[in-house]
């Protein structure tokens, strides 16, 4: 019996199977197709239903209509608000502005205030100066809402005189916002006496006095 030789041949290759066809690239081309088709189900399927309702030309027409009106809205709303921020800073500008002549109408009437002390004081002729004897107690609130103040004056001189005596209230920041002017009379040599200083209107906030001038004569 013959025997054949063994021979090593080179190994069959691999088989080429329909699995090995649907590899990754091929199966996401499937996909993409499906979904193509799936949207073109999709797309089919409501312009059936337009079909079965209304035509394509009349929903896009409401359609339109309707984006239209939400235009038109949102435009009107736009406006409204306009309007109100308008209104808003026209308010303020006319808070703005009531609150500066507030302002100005105090600092004026503080002006005139001691504009009309200062005179009372310089009225006088041949006057000595006087306001080592004058002392300021402290300020206090009438009854009335006022602020008063008392002083306590000692004639340190060796006669009669009369005292004539500006004081003025400040607030905290030593800014004047009212004065008065203070007559004593007839106070003997070496006698003391309580005066009143009063303001002529409401002042707020810490209020102090201080004599800006004295005049004894």
């Amino acid at each position: 019996m013959d025997r054949q030789p063994l021979t090593r041949g080179t190994p069959p290759g691999p088989r080429v199977t329909t699995q090995d066809l649907d590899a990754s690239p091929l199966r996401r081309r499937r996909h993409a197709v499906a979904g193509v088709l799936s949207a073109a189900l999709v797309g089919i399927g409501a312009l059936a239903g337009c079909s079965s309702g209304q035509s394509a030309s009349s929903v896009a027409s409401q359609a339109a209509s309707a984006v239209a009106k939400g235009a038109s809205a949102a435009a009107s709303a736009a406006s409204a608000l306009a309007s109100a921020a308008g209104g808003a800073g026209s308010a303020l500008a006319s808070v703005a502005g009531g609150a500066g002549s507030a302002l100005a109408s105090v600092e004026a009437r503080a002006s005139e205030a001691v504009s009309s002390a200062s005179s009372a004081v310089a009225g006088i002729k041949g006057g000595l100066d006087a306001k080592g004897d004058v002392t300021v107690g402290a300020v206090t609130t009438g009854t009335d809402n006022k602020e008063q103040v008392q002083l306590t004056v000692t004639n340190h001189g060796q006669q009669t005189y009369r005292y004539v005596i500006q004081v003025n209230f400040t607030d905290e920041s030593g800014k004047v916002v009212d004065a008065t002017a203070v007559t004593v009379q007839d106070l003997a040599a070496g006698q003391s006496v309580q005066a009143a200083a009063r303001s002529n209107r409401e002042l707020s906030g810490t209020v102090k006095a201080e004599v800006a001038n004295a005049i004894r004569y």
